[in-house]
């Protein structure tokens, strides 16, 4: 039989078959899949094929059809592990806010970088825009310009009060989208607020001002009645790049990727060297120094200096 995984508890997955029925299943045997090293050999997103076991209720998984697309994150100090967050996807929306907790725009960018690498287009959803001051706001407006003009769209909503959840509501339609972030920036209860029926654990309400705590434990993908699949995922405090080369980073940035074929030199790092097309659009803002030392951040991350030894700037 053949279907789709929808909810992976690392020793039990549930699958989904074309006829809406749900087993669950285990793997047979040890899965390896070439070329990828990863705590989880399949993903909530694969499409595998299985056997019913006597009880037609379980079954064993015995192969992964291929991929169309996956993400994948390490744990930035624990270089050798990594984990498929999902496969199969259409898009990614990463859900942020700028206040309890606070995201990082050096979170974003290696969330983005990440989804540039696997092609997969991405967004961003800042949330609890109901706690806003003007300086909030005003954040939001530059930050929003920033990552509009790398070619990211963005919305701004607010689960709490209902706020432009018409726009995301129309951003999932018809797709299988990835949803990822911190805990505490309110996934399940934007999931919620667009489709109630689903619901989603969430923190009790007195405690939506606070540092986020984990309210998902397990990756799984829900279907939504106006058409489409989400995937939600668990908070992650850190999100680790893995799987591509450091020369390649650049290459990540749209912004950059746009000016980068006009250096003088093919093997630019777009620090110091003369002629760089990159860096003179830094200095006529049309590349924003945020992301740009977000970019200088990433290519220092010690992640190369254990993977990359003979690699020098």
């Amino acid at each position: 039989m053949e279907g789709t995984v929808i909810k992976s508890t690392g020793s039990w997955l549930t699958v989904l078959d074309s006829e809406g029925k749900i087993y669950n299943c285990k793997l047979r045997g040890k899965f390896r899949i070439k070329g990828i090293k990863t705590t989880n050999p399949v993903a909530v997103g694969d499409n595998v094929l299985f056997d019913l076991l006597k009880d037609k209720k379980t079954g064993l998984i015995k192969q992964i059809l291929p991929r169309h697309n996956y993400i994948i994150r390490k744990a930035t100090k624990l270089s050798k592990v990594s984990q498929i967050i999902a496969a199969n996807i259409d898009q990614a929306l990463l859900i942020v806010t700028l206040a309890h907790p606070r995201t990082s725009t050096g979170f974003i960018d290696r969330f983005l970088v990440t989804t540039e690498a696997y092609h997969i287009p991405a967004g961003i959803v800042f949330n609890k825009i109901d706690l806003y001051d003007k300086k909030l706001g005003q954040l939001q407006d530059e930050l929003t310009a920033i990552y509009q003009n790398a070619g990211y769209q963005c919305l701004c909503v607010s689960a709490l009060e209902g706020n432009n959840l018409d726009a995301f509501t129309s951003a999932l339609k018809g797709k299988r989208t990835l949803i990822s972030g911190h805990s505490g920036v309110g996934k399940s209860a934007l999931i919620n607020a667009v489709e109630p029926g689903l619901e989603l654990k969430t923190k009790e309400l007195s405690a939506y001002h606070k540092v986020g705590m984990h309210t998902t434990t397990f990756a799984e993908m829900h279907k939504l009645s106006f058409g489409g699949f989400i995937i939600d995922t668990p908070g992650i405090k850190e999100f680790g790049l893995t799987d591509f080369k450091r020369k390649e980073i650049a290459e990540r940035f749209p912004e950059m990727r746009k000016y980068m074929h006009d250096c003088r030199f093919n093997n630019c790092t777009h620090i110091h060297e003369p002629d760089c097309a990159v860096l003179e659009a830094l200095q006529k803002g049309e590349i924003s120094m945020s992301r740009y030392e977000n970019y200088l951040s990433i290519l220092t991350d010690d992640y190369w200096e254990k993977t990359e030894k003979d690699y020098r700037l």
